[in-house]
């Protein structure tokens, strides 16, 4: 299990973002050297966890909880296929285009060592946005991303550290419950009567889908 590349971006304009300012960092390139990562702080003060990383919208990127976005170059060659054309590393704003990690399938929760020092931990799954639609270019691309269920995880940062291409990823820490990305991205979009399933992973879930979960499972004891 590897990182092929550590991608970053710098804030450019763009039509299709509503962030204060109209810029985005969606558009992210491999880095070509090593790259420092370390908590960022909270969301909508904390941006990117990599140094050198541009996150222009606060409000809904950025912060402890996703502070790292990773994504496997196996979804992107499937989704060359599928589009006809080609998806460099980077192209779906991915920080880590990895090789053979499971990444939707990982556990919320679960903690990877990448490098010699960086540990992650996984705490949810992408939900696709009006900005990641536009910097795409498809036609009906929210669903068709949403339909494919294969998101790719946000992760925090456990232990700081430096990482580069080529470096392992080796799981550290699997926990006991079967909460995965896919889980946690179909509660979140299209399958709202599984949010009670995520409490398993109860204080490892990202703040906002806890809170969803919660309210769901409250109210539906409320009525019945």
């Amino acid at each position: 299990m590897t990182v092929l590349t550590v991608n970053v971006g710098r804030a450019e304009a763009a039509p299709h973002t509503d962030a204060p300012g109209g810029a985005t960092g969606i558009g992210k390139r491999p880095a070509a050297g090593p790259v420092r990562v370390r908590d960022p702080g909270p969301k909508g003060s904390g941006g990117s966890g990599l140094a050198g990383d541009a996150v222009c919208d606060l409000r809904h990127h950025g912060g402890s909880d996703q502070a790292v976005y990773a994504f496997a170059r196996e979804d992107l060659d499937g989704w060359e296929r599928e589009l006809g054309r080609a998806l460099p590393n980077g192209a779906f704003g991915e920080n880590l285009t990895t090789a053979g990690v499971d990444v939707n399938g990982a556990r919320i929760g679960e903690r990877w060592r990448v490098g010699p020092d960086l540990v992650l931990e996984v705490s949810s799954s992408r939900i696709p946005c009006r900005t990641f639609a536009g910097h795409l270019d498809e036609r009906g691309w929210v669903k068709r991303f949403t339909r494919a269920c294969a998101p790719g995880a946000y992760l925090r940062v456990i232990e700081p550290g430096e990482i580069r291409a080529g470096d392992a990823v080796e799981i550290v820490r699997r926990p006991a419950h079967d909460v995965t990305v896919r889980l946690d991205f179909l509660a979140s979009t299209t399958r709202r009567d599984l949010l009670p399933r995520l409490l398993a992973a109860r204080d490892a879930l990202h703040p906002e889908a806890l809170r969803a979960a919660l309210a769901y499972v409250e109210r539906h004891t409320a009525d019945g």
